[in-house]
């Protein structure tokens, strides 16, 4: 799986980092769960990388969230402010 720098029309903005930290799971644990190496999902949490559907739907499940809740082609609110209406500061 080769890293291919993206340009910004084609950014997928995510929260594995958030989702990981939350759950304490390392990116360790997270890639050896979706069949993945390590550094593929720093290179994801980085945006060095974009997620084939099917990487993305194994990550989503592993979160057990919708796969929306987790990529976007949009840059995603803090949490915070979705699911309590907060801005950021």
């Amino acid at each position: 799986m080769g890293r291919t720098p993206r340009s910004s029309e084609d950014a997928v903005h995510d929260r594995i980092a958030v989702l990981r930290a939350e759950r304490r799971t390392s990116r360790k644990e997270l890639a050896e769960a979706v069949g993945v190496h390590p550094q593929t999902i720093g290179y994801l949490e980085r945006g060095e990388y974009s997620p084939s559907l099917a990487l993305a739907l194994r990550i989503a499940r592993y979160f057990d969230l919708p796969v929306e809740a987790v990529f976007s082609l949009d840059p995603l609110p803090p949490l915070s402010s979705e699911l309590y209406g907060r801005t950021a500061r």
